[in-house]
């Protein structure tokens, strides 16, 4: 169980599309925008993990086609979200929009995140606790995934309103902004790489 829930941690803890992405909505459009979107967020991670433990997301990429269609849409997705960070100027932002990003945003981003499949993947396939009570060992799995990944995701995006409240010098906000684009390119590349070699 130890290990379970430090696996949980820092997997979750590192940055990744849904945590930089919070931290950007927080940082471009204020708390109210923020808890809306990762609430998207939160909704779309259980999705990702329903697939995962009814084996859905399994058939979806045991199809060679269709697995590099969702692949590289989500590359293209994340390499776009990349390409705002480091070219938000003196705001650190991911998306630079008129509207705030909302719900459905976060939802349709974890849908195409590899992070979430890897992550849930991982946590849901590995860590057996109770080899003889599926049922029990799934559901506290969930209980103990989500007790952890909301709390996470509110540190992110006080980050990022803390960083918009710092009113830092545009220098500054554009070397931010080139390190958390890298993060989230570094971390892309990784999901991928996981992805096709479990394909």
């Amino acid at each position: 169980m130890i290990a379970f829930l430090a696996a949980v941690f820092f997997l979750l803890i590192t940055p990744g599309p849904g945590v930089l992405s919070a931290a950007g909505v927080g940082a471009a459009f204020g708390f109210t925008a923020g808890a809306r979107y990762i609430l998207g967020l939160f909704i779309g991670t259980n999705l990702v993990a329903l697939a995962v433990m009814t084996g859905l997301a399994t058939l979806i990429f045991a199809n060679p086609a269709i697995r590099t269609i969702l692949s590289l849409l989500s590359v293209s997705y994340l390499i776009y979200l990349a390409y705002k960070i480091a070219t938000a100027g003196g705001t650190v932002a991911i998306k630079a929009a008129s509207r705030a990003p909302g719900i459905g945003d976060g939802i349709t981003l974890q849908a195409i995140n590899p992070k979430a499949y890897v992550v849930n993947t991982a946590l849901f396939s590995g860590f057996v606790i109770w080899p003889d009570m599926l049922g029990a060992e799934v559901l506290a799995k969930f209980v103990i995934v989500n007790a952890i990944w909301i709390p996470i995701h509110f540190l992110w995006l006080w980050l990022g309103i803390s960083i918009r409240r710092l009113d830092l010098g545009e220098r500054t906000q554009n070397r931010i902004n080139y390190a958390m684009a890298a993060a989230l390119l570094i971390v892309v590349a990784l999901a991928m790489r996981s992805v096709f070699i479990a394909g």
